[in-house]
């Protein structure tokens, strides 16, 4: 350990005049008090005595601030009064959207988002913790409250509708957890109205992308006496007052729970708090998975916890009998019994004689218990059902908030341990309360104001010391080795045999009266010892204190819950088979008391905190009477000393809080070397010539990868000059890098002034908060730009790919168009000669037809008709045309056509008629057939009209019909061109 320097002893004369300078400084300070409040950083404070720090504090409370930064930790003073604004959910989101958190004012959101930002930056140690501490009644955990709130609007700005519902998911449950713990763990004390009797140390599990998706709540020493005891002026946990006072009038039937009834166990149940809410609470428990039904069980229990704490009992005259309960106390045995569903019988017997089981044929007697003795049992039969019970709901909050490990990657860890407490009387549970407070004291001792110090003097720089108290010693004299308070309490209680209070006192005054820490007070009667505290001194007293440390449970009356038929202690106690060695081994068993376990679960937290990246947050009492705006300077002084504010800021303002490895410091700030300078341009076997000259191994690479020109580092073979080596690298890394106005310190030697805000020690580098801020910003701008240009290839080579991929559609279209309109071309083609063969076939036929209708017609002609005249040779008219032989009838029945033939003509005058219908052309030897009887008319060759027939001549609808596929006039294009031409048939 490097030797304190304070300084060479000056001569008392110059010490005097330094002393009137200083004060004159003090005073020339105080004496701007309009300023005063406008101090956010302690750091500021010139000079820093507990004088300033408190004036300074002071004044920023009496304008509503009261948020201060003190170097590495922040101060909280409680307001005791809600502030408007202070914590909202706009508040929230200004802290998180800053640029630079630290810029704004001191705030716990301030602290919250830092620990956040460094998360997202994975800088080792990634994990981090917020440790609050303070006296009871200072605001743990309502800043507890407001960091969790926090960090669940954070953490939940997730963009997929999915993950939103299961952020939000875990974000409500999270925070409904708050109230259930407050109301089965929590009570008020005469310090505080919401004293917390537990210790918790929550963790809000991130996955890879800084969400919220799982937390975990670890617990120890619940102080379960309050359920039997509680001081004067103090009330029970606030979950008994919530059933009392918020149940239905079905509810307290169901429980037995009459209005304006009377529980030993419920002081001060006129009191109302705020805390006595118990709607809130069924509504949070139902949000973490609790349902109705077993709420109601849950609440049952408790009540029968109540009534369990009015049985009374009373002397026994003969000491061979047992206990009788007093008269008015039967009925609460027989509510107890059916609350809990046991037996009554069994109840009272369990209550009232002891088993002892002794001999080598374990053999069992029972022996009636003292008064005393009965209360005793009846206690601890309520303290292990509300353990257990405890137990099983922190068990159930965890599983509707926990997820698997392979889920989350980082967390962020709240602990809120129960403040410095200083009672009338204090016994086990503010022993190890204070013990708790002593553990955080010392990890911030040793973490923070000799750790800092003996590392910059360990790294070359020139740093004098400064005096802090140190609470080892206190330690020592608790949890020290091989003789401490612990181990002669855990001592006594594995002695088989009743524990005499004043040979137990003697025993810890000769064992440890080496430690200037202990002490005794001369003027009480009672047995008692004194403990120095970092806090301030504390009187315990020794009557009871090793009983509370065996912490006994008899084996009946574990046997009697595990009888029960109520499911939910069934649960807690569940049946185990019973084997016959099992109350040998349980002899030969070592004595597990209560401040073995506390202090394993304590150490095993601790080893979880020195793992993460710490953040302190002092919160501050600043009067006993919890009175709004009223600031006592003799009690918040008495803090600051307590927990060595001065000396913290005093080290914050010389030191530097930022310290970085060389590996860690290249590794994530190598994109900052600008790789095309000539200095460091690499030969031909990669190595840079600066460290030729130098004679270094090589131990880095300098690697470039186009397009880009980043600069990459490959760690090679390492050797014995690593360090040197690595530091030489870093030392040219800054040279390269223009961040501020030469305010970088890289010789060894050189000491560090008050401007320079980085030093390059021995295997780190150190660097003040403002360094850090710029050198993350120029990374961010660096990987800002190589983003943009990787974003630029990315998009330049997507529209390449976009372009070459609609040339390749082109093509492909134009191919399968060109081989669509074949296949299309093809089937019509074939289509066509389909048709056309069709209709050659059809036109064959009527051309046989035609023919043979002619030859018969020509025949009739040629014999002799009487009453027709044919004459030959000669040209005939229109009507006396013959039917030319390559005369094509197309799309329509002979008969039809032959239909526009007169009625009344019979025997041969019909055909010369029909003949003349047909308009049939005139041949080479054509001829003419007259008939006086031609007339107009339309009939059927076939069949005669019955009746009256109305023939209308109009365009037929077909498309197409009235159109000939040939040019020739003489072409007869069907029956429709048959009727068009009917008006000229008339007019000849």
């Amino acid at each position: 350990m490097p030797k304190q320097v304070n300084g060479p002893k000056r001569d008392p004369a110059i010490q005097n005049e330094l002393n009137d300078s200083f004060k004159e400084e003090v005073k020339a300070f105080l004496s701007d008090e309009d300023k005063l409040h406008l101090l956010d950083d302690l750091t500021k404070v010139n000079p820093v005595t507990t004088t300033t720090v408190l004036k300074c504090l002071q004044a920023r409370y009496t304008v509503d601030v009261f948020y201060t930064y003190a170097g590495c930790s922040l101060v909280a003073v409680n307001p005791f009064q809600p502030i408007r604004r202070l914590y909202s959910p706009e508040l929230m989101k200004e802290y998180h959207a800053a640029l630079h958190p630290q810029e704004l004012k001191p705030h716990i959101f301030a602290v919250a988002e830092q620990t956040y930002r460094n998360v997202e930056s994975q800088i080792e140690p990634i994990n981090q913790s917020i440790i609050v501490s303070g006296e009871s009644g200072a605001g743990k955990t309502w800043t507890s409250r407001c960091l969790m709130k926090f960090y669940a609007t954070v953490a939940a700005s997730s963009t997929s509708p999915k993950d939103n519902e299961t952020v939000e998911r875990i974000e409500k449950r999270v925070l409904d957890s708050n109230p259930v713990m407050e109301a089965f763990g929590n009570a008020c004390t005469l310090r505080n109205n919401n004293s917390s009797r537990f210790g918790k140390y929550i963790q809000l599990q991130l996955n890879r992308s800084q969400h919220l998706t799982s937390a975990s709540i670890q617990t120890f020493l619940l102080e379960k006496t309050r359920v039997a005891y509680q001081a004067p002026c103090e009330r029970n946990f606030h979950i008994f007052y919530q059933i009392t006072k918020g149940a239905t009038k079905d509810e307290r039937l169901e429980w037995n729970l009459p209005e304006g009834a009377s529980f030993f166990w419920l002081p001060n149940s006129e009191r109302t708090l705020e805390e006595d809410c118990f709607e809130v609470t069924r509504e949070a428990m139902f949000h973490l998975g609790i349902d109705n039904s077993t709420q109601n069980n849950i609440f049952q229990i408790l009540a029968g916890l109540l009534h369990l704490g009015n049985i009374q009992f009373s002397d026994s005259v003969d000491e061979s009998q047992p206990c009788e309960p007093e008269d008015n106390a039967k009925g609460f045995v027989k509510t107890t019994a059916n609350l809990l569903k046991v037996s009554v019988e069994e109840l009272l017997e369990i209550l009232r004689i002891r088993t002892i089981t002794a001999g080598k044929q374990q053999q069992v007697f029972k022996k009636p218990c003292s008064r005393s003795e009965c209360e005793t049992r009846r206690d601890c039969l309520a303290k292990v059902i509300y353990a257990k019970l405890f137990d099983w709901l922190v068990s159930m909050i965890n599983g509707s908030i926990y997820a698997d490990s392979l889920v989350w990657t980082n967390f962020i860890g709240l602990l809120d341990v129960y403040g410095f407490e200083s009672f009338p009387e204090n016994n086990l549970e503010q022993l190890c309360i204070n013990y708790a407070n002593e553990k955080l004291q010392q990890h911030f001792v040793a973490h923070y104001l000799k750790a800092q110090q003996e590392e910059y003097a360990a790294e070359g720089l020139e740093w004098s010391f400064i005096n802090y108290q140190d609470n080892q010693s206190c330690l020592d004299l608790i949890e020290g080795s091989p003789v401490s308070i612990f181990s002669l309490l855990n001592e006594e209680c594995r002695l088989n045999r009743s524990s005499n209070v004043s040979q137990f006192q003697t025993r810890i005054e000769n064992a440890l009266s080496n430690n200037q820490c202990i002490s005794r007070d001369k003027f009480s009667k009672k047995p008692n010892f004194v403990v120095s505290h970092y806090a301030g001194k504390v009187c315990y007293q020794v009557e009871g204190m090793v009983e509370k440390n065996r912490d006994p449970v008899p084996l009946e009356l574990l046997q009697l819950l595990k009888n029960s038929q109520d499911c939910l202690l069934q649960k807690f106690f569940p049946m185990t088979e019973k084997r016959p060695n099992d109350t040998k081994t349980q002899n030969r068993a070592a004595v597990v008391t209560v401040v073995s376990k506390f202090k394993g679960s304590l150490e095993r937290l601790m080893q979880i905190v020195h793992s993460t990246t710490p953040h302190y947050i002092r919160c501050i009492k600043p009067n006993a009477d919890c009175k709004a705006m009223t600031f006592k300077k003799e009690e918040v002084l008495s803090q600051l000393e307590a927990c060595g504010i001065v000396e913290t800021i005093s080290i914050s303002a010389a030191g530097f809080p930022i310290r970085v490895s060389f590996q860690s410091f290249i590794e994530r700030y190598k994109v900052l070397r600008k790789s095309h300078t000539s200095n460091t341009v690499p030969d031909e076997n990669g190595f840079s010539p600066a460290k030729k000259k130098r004679d270094y191994f090589p131990v880095f690479r300098y690697l470039t990868f186009p397009p880009f020109n980043i600069l990459y580092f490959a760690c090679l073979t390492p050797t014995a000059n690593n360090d040197e080596e690595l530091r030489f690298v870093v030392h040219d890394l800054l040279q390269k890098m223009t961040v501020g106005q030469s305010a970088v310190s890289v010789k060894q030697t050189e000491t560090k002034s008050n401007n320079s805000s980085m030093y390059c020690g021995k295997t780190k580098i150190f660097m003040t908060n403002s360094m850090l801020e710029q050198l993350e910003a120029r990374r961010a701008a660096i990987l800002s730009e190589k983003a943009f240009c990787i974003q630029c290839c990315w998009r330049r080579f997507k529209q390449r790919k976009l372009s070459k991929q609609n040339w390749s559609a082109t093509i492909i279209q134009a191919a399968v168009r060109s081989w669509f309109a074949k296949k299309h071309f093809q089937r019509m083609r074939r289509a066509a000669t389909v048709i056309k063969h069709a209709w050659r076939k059809w036109k064959a036929r009527m051309d046989v037809l035609a023919a043979k209708e002619l030859d018969y017609t020509e025949e009739k002609l040629h014999s002799s008709v009487p009453g027709a005249t044919i004459f030959l040779d000669r040209s005939p008219s229109p009507l006396e045309k013959t039917w030319p032989l390559s005369a094509i009838i197309q799309f329509w029945p002979l008969g039809l056509v032959l239909s526009t033939a007169p009625v009344t003509v019979v025997g041969f005058r019909r055909d010369p008629s029909l003949l003349a219908c047909l308009k049939i052309l005139h041949r080479n030897n054509g001829y003419k057939v007259e008939s006086n009887l031609f007339g107009c008319g339309i009939t059927s060759i076939r069949a005669l009209p019955q009746g009256s027939i109305k023939f209308h001549c109009k365009k037929s609808p077909l498309a197409h019909a009235n159109i000939s596929p040939h040019n020739q006039a003489s072409m007869i294009t069907g029956f429709n061109q048959i009727l068009l031409d009917r008006k000229k048939l008339l007019t000849t």
